[in-house]
């Protein structure tokens, strides 16, 4: 009877242990479910992507790198002209620094200039630029006749202070009368007058200022001047000679009719003759050349030339006003 509830017991143990492994089972599988329901919940079909956007992105991201080295090699190229200028910029500065110190020297030397003009005497320096004016109004008359008249002998004067003509030139041998192809260079000689007198006279017709006649200098006479050799009666030269130049006056204030309204500083037309006959050659007379070269008219100018520094503004002055305010015969001073 013992033995039959011993057996008993047993089989009760080892039923109990069986219920309990698999209750442990189920309770396992239970968790497994558990957490497989879990995953399935956060599951969702809007995790996926379509094969076709894939390969869209797929191109997209392509491109985009395409584009990236794109603007990496632009970077470059930029980066590239951003040295180069810079070196340009470089040399430039270099440059400037050069020519700033060229600017300095120049600034010295006009100064050093300045200085030196101050200590010169005013009235010098006012003759030596009545002086280059007037060679000046010359060279510019005799380059232009040349390119108008290419022939015509025409120089300056040792001196640098007269046109020369060559008398042969403009009017036949032993005549006062101009030839008739010679006419037109007076003419044009009074015309380019016309236009250089306002800058260097007086009068109604005045038109100074610094940027033509920054001297402030006054031509006193501008003389048409006759001339003959030696050959023949002295005094018939005489009258040749100032009958050449009244002729040349006549043919230039016709054609230029306000030459005679030109003035100096005594309120005298600047525009005036003479004749000299043989009594000035610059040439010798014992041979042909030297006669042909006596045998001129020559165009003379005759700068104002102040005795005093003083006088100086009292030039600008009437230059300024057209007129000189003292009386025809009163002195400058």
């Amino acid at each position: 009877m013992r033995g039959g509830v011993r057996k008993s017991n047993h089989e009760e143990e080892e039923e109990s242990v069986f219920v309990s492994m698999t209750d442990m089972t189920v309770s396992f599988l239970f968790i497994v479910i558990l957490l497989l329901a879990f995953f399935a919940s956060q599951y969702s079909d809007t995790d996926t992507v379509p094969r076709k956007e894939l390969e869209a992105e797929r191109q997209l991201r392509t491109v985009a790198e395409e584009m990236v080295v794109k603007l990496q090699e632009q970077i470059g190229i930029k980066d590239a002209r951003i040295r180069e200028l810079e070196m340009l910029l470089e040399t430039q500065q270099a440059q400037n620094r050069e020519q700033a110190k060229d600017i300095d020297r120049l600034k010295r030397e006009i100064e050093e200039l300045r200085r030196k003009l101050e200590v010169a005497d005013p009235l010098e320096a006012y003759l030596a630029s009545a002086a280059q004016v007037r060679k000046q109004i010359l060279e510019r008359l005799r380059d232009q006749l040349k390119i108008d008249f290419p022939d015509l002998k025409v120089e300056l004067s040792e001196q640098s202070d007269a046109l020369r003509f060559q008398g042969d030139g403009l009017f036949d041998t032993g005549s006062s009368q101009l030839r008739a192809d010679r006419k037109q260079i007076v003419t044009s000689v009074a015309t380019r007058l016309g236009n250089i007198l306002p800058c260097y006279t007086l009068g109604k017709l005045t038109q100074w200022d610094l940027a033509c006649n920054s001297g402030g200098v006054v031509i006193e006479a501008l003389q048409i001047e006759g001339h003959t050799d030696s050959t023949g009666n002295a005094n018939s030269n005489l009258t040749l000679s100032t009958n050449r130049a009244n002729t040349t006056f006549i043919a230039m204030t016709d054609s230029e009719p306000r030459l005679i309204d030109f003035q100096n500083l005594r309120k005298q037309p600047v525009l005036s003759v003479s004749g000299y006959g043989q009594m000035r050659p610059v040439a010798d007379n014992s041979t042909k050349d030297g006669r042909d070269t006596n045998r001129r008219v020559d165009l003379r100018i005759i700068m104002f030339t102040p005795s005093r520094s003083e006088e100086i503004s009292k030039i600008r002055t009437a230059l300024q006003n057209g007129q000189y305010e003292g009386g025809p015969n009163e002195p400058l001073r």
